[in-house]
């Protein structure tokens, strides 16, 4: 166990005395040795103490300020800013300004025990302090708006920025979100801010073979197998000095799993039928569209293993989630592959995008492409009506209850999931930030949630 002189501190700012002796109290109980708090009655003093790079300042930034205050005189330190206005608005305003993190008041002990483990792994597999990020800058080239990703929604301006902060770190990062609403993009992005030039490599865990799972991720040595006439290198290897991305990677068996979680604590890969092991440095990118947490409770995945992927989390938020992202999406779909085709793109009319705007997508991004594929193929350079546009889907992005009225009114258990996604994308995808946004109970969220994925809702 660590020694108390190599605990973290921890500046916890607030102007109520009691609200920062309860904060410093519950890091005492529920921290152990690893975090000594400090409690501070104004940013001043904060300012004053709290020295060095693994310093964490906990604070209100309503009696600071402001967040984007706050955060400058807190320059070099990592900031988890709280707020009593535990709304989307003061989280926005927070992960913008610069903070690490955000958390509504009050406070719970096991939540702030969390964030303040997350922020400090962080911390340990960042390489060096790099200034802030600019904003991620819209219309990049290519035809996309950022890294790859088209829309403009708040939604995905929020995507772009936790991108491009979260592209500063080594620490794993994981990568949620339903099917089809780009995980590989997301994780291709990410790897893009921390250079050129250096390898990224994909692996999809679904795709593979359980039998040749191992030696894809890990490698082999000749004569490991029947048909292993030479040793391979796996994609862990290849990926050295860059990027390995395990997308669907809650498709593992567990003896995989296993494998993985020693190859996570050592740093190092063992080919199949190896005795030895070898040194590897890359940056760890996962993808699932499956509820990790769920999977752990089932017995189904690894506890042990879900808490070494869950550092950094990235949740992608489904296209209906995302505004008017559906219309943008649509025609450069159209243009795409109208101009790969060689012919004249569709005319999707203003109640066409409309119509489109309306359905569920349970297929998201992946499924309006598809859409926009037969509508070139059907249509080139003709008009195309609401009829025509709903058509195209082939009934998948109509599914029940999604379809609006004569009225324009949806089911009421639509609109309550739209609110909810929504609220999520918008709080970065933190759960917990977007239940006290929206007054509810977290626990509500994933309850619904699971019902949603397991076709009910």
């Amino acid at each position: 166990m660590p020694s108390a002189a190599a605990s973290v501190p921890v500046f916890i700012v607030d102007a109520d005395p009691v609200q920062r002796r309860a904060l410093a109290d519950q890091i005492g109980r529920s921290a152990g040795h690893r975090f000594t708090a400090v409690a501070c009655g104004d940013p001043s003093e904060a300012e004053t103490l709290a020295v060095g790079r693994g310093a964490i300042v906990v604070a209100d930034v309503d009696g600071a300020g402001g967040a984007a205050a706050l955060v400058r005189r807190m320059a070099g330190r990592r900031v988890i800013a709280m707020s009593a206005r535990g709304s989307v608005t003061a989280a926005v305003e927070a992960m913008r300004a610069g903070a690490a993190d955000f958390l509504p008041k009050p406070v719970g002990a096991k939540m702030l025990i969390e964030r303040l483990e997350a922020v400090m792994a962080a911390t340990r597999a960042a390489p060096a302090e790099r200034p802030a990020a600019s904003p991620p800058p819209m219309a990049v080239a290519g035809g996309t708006d950022f890294a790859g990703f088209v829309g403009r929604s708040p939604a995905m301006r929020i995507v772009y920025e936790r991108i491009a902060r979260l592209g500063r770190s080594r620490a794993p990062v994981l990568v949620t979100g339903e099917t089809g609403t780009g995980k590989e993009i997301a994780a291709e992005a990410l790897h893009a801010e921390g250079g050129e030039g250096r390898p990224f490599v994909a692996v999809n865990c679904a795709a593979i073979p359980t039998a040749l799972a191992e030696s894809e991720i890990f490698g082999h040595v000749r004569g490991a197998f029947t048909g292993a006439h030479d040793d391979r290198a796996g994609a862990a290897e290849l990926a050295h000095g860059g990027t390995l991305f395990l997308d669907e990677v809650g498709e593992l068996e567990p003896q995989l799993q296993a494998k993985l979680l020693r190859f996570l604590q050592s740093g190092r890969v063992q080919r199949l039928g190896d005795a030895m092991t070898r040194p590897v440095d890359i940056r760890l990118v996962f993808a699932t569209n499956r509820d990790l947490a769920a999977e752990v409770a089932a017995g189904r995945f690894r506890a042990d293993l879900f808490h070494r992927l869950d550092v950094l989390r990235l949740e992608l938020p489904p296209l209906r989630a995302r505004g008017g992202d559906v219309g943008i999406l649509a025609a450069h779909f159209a243009s795409k592959h109208a101009s790969a085709d060689g012919v004249a793109p569709p005319r999707l009319a203003a109640g066409a995008v409309a119509a489109l705007e309306s359905l569920a997508w349970p297929g998201n991004v992946r499924e309006l492409e598809n859409a926009m594929r037969r509508l070139v193929v059907e249509a080139p350079g003709a008009p195309v009506d609401a009829a025509m546009a709903v058509a195209s889907t082939g009934g998948a992005g109509t599914a029940a209850p999604a379809a609006a009225s004569e009225e324009g009114i949806l089911p009421f258990e639509v609109e309550e999931r739209r609110i909810i996604e929504r609220a999520i994308a918008l709080c970065g995808g933190s759960i917990a930030r977007a239940a006290a946004s929206l007054a509810i109970d977290a626990s509500t969220i994933y309850r619904k949630r699971s019902a949603w994925k397991a076709g009910a809702v």
